[in-house]
């Protein structure tokens, strides 16, 4: 059997209810929120489960999703099925560091609790992001750069999807060369500013002040860096990766590559949705995907990788 893989999605996957009923029926899974709550000073459970409008506002939403990750994570590792890479998209990278071990889940918590909220606190007012389908990533790279004003590549999804981050004006100019010169569509994002951009390089510092006072562990279970698409394999490389991570691309397609070349046959997506799924479809059809997202899916997976 081939090598197993952990991956965990990002912000905009979040839904109430997310891991409710892990919450209701695994002690372990219980704790994850009860500790999120404790970290972040919210009643992070109450966010997750009760009808409510802060669970799509950035300096909620990573708390809680982070905590339905974990959640789901832990009562996975219950029951002995252990990952030989684990990664991330985004906020993500966040449940591959604790599966990694570099972080507990408490420092986790702590720090994306301080990163929703710099994330928050650094949204210029006049950016946006456009998801841009059917295009070459050379030549949206290529458009970017030629466009006047501030545009860059937030996301490398999958192929035929990516997503471009800035200045409102200059992501709609971008937009516009990319659908002259072949896209299929261009698409703007319901998102409350320009993530993954040198706008939010601000948010990115003050993440990295936070980091300077938190305790890296060594690394048990290789992770791979949304900034570099390469493995992190040395505690003394994540602090600065992951102040960069705050307004650089995040290379999701190249890190599933990477893991496929190295020998990766299985993937299993933990977390609300089936996101990175969807990617994986257009990224490789021929590896086997599993998700946790219900109390029951865990079971199934159990006996999948046995």
């Amino acid at each position: 059997m081939g090598k197993i893989a952990f991956m965990f999605p990002g912000q905009g996957a979040q839904y109430v209810g997310m891991g409710k009923d892990f919450y209701d029926a695994v002690p372990v899974s219980r704790e994850m929120f009860e500790l999120a709550g404790k970290a972040s000073g919210l009643d992070v459970a109450a966010l997750c489960f009760e009808e409510n409008e802060k669970i799509n506002i950035t300096e909620y939403t990573q708390i809680c999703m982070l905590a339905a990750e974990i959640a789901m994570y832990k009562a996975l590792e219950e029951k002995g099925i252990k990952p030989d890479v684990t990664a991330g998209l985004s906020l993500g990278e966040y449940g591959a560091l604790v599966v990694s071990g570099a972080m507990t889940p408490q420092e986790a918590f702590k720090v994306v609790r301080q990163r929703g909220l710099f994330m928050q606190e650094a949204v210029p007012t006049g950016g946006a992001m456009t998801a841009v389908l059917g295009s070459d990533t050379g030549m949206i790279e290529k458009v970017c750069a030629e466009t006047e004003g501030t545009v860059s590549v937030a996301n490398y999804n999958c192929p035929g999807q990516t997503v471009i981050t800035g200045e409102e004006k200059a992501v709609a100019a971008a937009a516009e060369s990319l659908l002259a010169a072949g896209a299929k569509r261009c698409v703007p994002l319901k998102v409350s500013g320009p993530f993954h951009s040198p706008m939010l390089s601000g948010a990115g510092e003050k993440l990295g002040e936070v980091l300077a006072d938190v305790e890296i562990h060594d690394i048990t279970v290789p992770y791979l860096a949304n900034v570099t698409a390469d493995y992190v394999t040395e505690k003394g490389q994540v602090k600065e990766l992951l102040t960069k991570q705050v307004a650089s691309s995040v290379r999701w397609q190249q890190s599933v590559e990477r893991m496929i070349a190295d020998g990766v046959t299985t993937f299993v997506e933990i977390g609300p949705g089936k996101t990175l799924a969807g990617f994986m479809r257009k990224i490789n059809r021929e590896v086997t995907v599993l998700n946790v997202e219900k109390l029951e899916d865990v079971e199934k997976v159990v006996e999948a990788l046995k």
